[in-house]
């Protein structure tokens, strides 16, 4: 899928993280890219996260998946809303529409999450902590958008769901097929499906909180440091009350405690490792039979294509002799061919011929860990 029309550089100085902007249907050809009966049976999936939302009057109730094939039966009648998340990683053409949305850096992609909803059916009015652009995928919804919120916005007691306690909208839009609604971090909003057969494909970012990132890089600081690194005060002089922490004594030990978090390199690779774990590591994507390193010097003499794993992320940065290459979670410095090599897999989504003189050690242990394939072994 591509963008007809939609200029993303204009859009990204003038509306990213600042205001909603509704835009209509910008595709070369919108094609709907999941029926509703496919996402029902994901929904049946262990390891699938889902929820269904049902309504009766204002009052919702919260269902968390996996669900029974039957309970779909039960429906008829009910106004009521299901969400799959992360279908981009078991539906290849979920999965590209993502494509389009890739002038936002890929570390910042989190998913796509799949609604599908009845006459009536919708969440709720909320608000979220990440960017979303909300793609109309099948039939109609009418979404309202209020103000900005924040931690001391009041939410409604007693429900599972993070809905407002007052919502007032200032924005009222109908989307069809094709359309598409971005909502910056904090706005308030509620979409309501007009019609059955209401389906919305809701790519969303991610934007890690300064506390989650202190936490996990102290965390991974402090396992690196050894047990007799510890504070030293010689030469240590009589103080008038012994119960003072000194205004010396705290400049040293804040001195100490910075000084293990200040490697640039060392955050590096452990934001890119953090940031390309998989979301659901429980999932296996390796291959059933390993891939030798004799294997992959023959496939690589071929020329043989790669593929990515849709579902696998993908990241790197740049050091003094090339590149560090993160997928899945895991890092590889590569230099060379193999720095352009990791370069070239970040940009592409689909086949990619390595360049002559990559390492077969790098292409086995990425296929051996189901983050490539080569074409002819998919």
């Amino acid at each position: 899928m591509k963008f007809a029309c939609f200029d993303t550089a204009a859009f990204l100085r003038d509306t990213w993280q600042q205001r909603p902007l509704l835009i209509r249907n910008p595709w070369d050809a919108w094609e709907n890219p999941l029926e509703p009966d496919e996402l029902a049976g994901l929904a049946c999936e262990e390891g699938v996260e889902s929820r269904l939302i049902t309504w009766a009057g204002d009052t919702p109730t919260l269902e968390n998946g996996p669900l029974p094939e039957s309970r779909f039966a039960e429906l008829a009648g009910i106004v009521h809303t299901l969400l799959v998340q992360a279908v981009d990683q078991h539906a290849e053409s979920v999965a590209a529409l993502i494509e389009p949305f890739r002038f936002v850096p890929d570390w910042r992609i989190d998913d796509v999450m799949v609604s599908y909803a009845v006459d009536g059916g919708g969440v709720g009015p909320h608000f979220d902590q990440y960017d979303v652009f909300l793609v109309q995928g099948l039939g109609q919804r009418r979404w309202r958008v209020g103000g900005r919120c924040d931690a001391d916005t009041p939410l409604r007691a007693n429900t599972d769901l993070r809905l407002l306690a007052d919502f007032a909208a200032v924005e009222e839009y109908v989307l069809d097929p094709g359309d598409i609604l971005y909502i910056p971090p904090g706005f308030a909003h509620d979409g309501v499906a007009v019609g059955d057969d209401c389906m919305t494909f809701s790519v969303g970012f991610r934007a890690p909180s300064r506390g989650e990132l202190v936490n996990g890089w102290a965390q991974e600081c402090a396992e690196a440091l050894a047990e007799d690194d510890r504070f030293a005060d010689p030469g240590l002089a009589p103080q008038a009350n012994p119960g003072e922490i000194t205004a010396e004594g705290l400049e040293r030990l804040q001195a100490m405690a910075l000084e293990a978090l200040a490697s640039r390199a060392g955050f590096a690779r452990w934001f890119g490792e953090h940031s390309t774990t998989p979301k659901y590591p429980e999932i296996d994507w390796r291959p059933e039979q390993p891939l030798t390193f004799a294997q992959a010097q023959d496939l690589l003499a071929c020329g043989t294509a790669l593929c990515r794993n849709p579902a696998s992320r993908f990241a790197f940065v740049a050091a003094d002799d090339g590149v560090v290459l993160f997928a899945d979670g895991n890092s590889f410095d590569c230099a060379g061919a193999d720095a352009r090599f990791a370069e070239d897999l970040c940009a592409a989504r689909e086949g990619l011929v390595p360049p002559a003189g990559v390492s077969a050690t790098l292409v086995v242990a990425l296929v051996n860990q189901g983050s490539i394939a080569f074409a002819d072994e998919e």
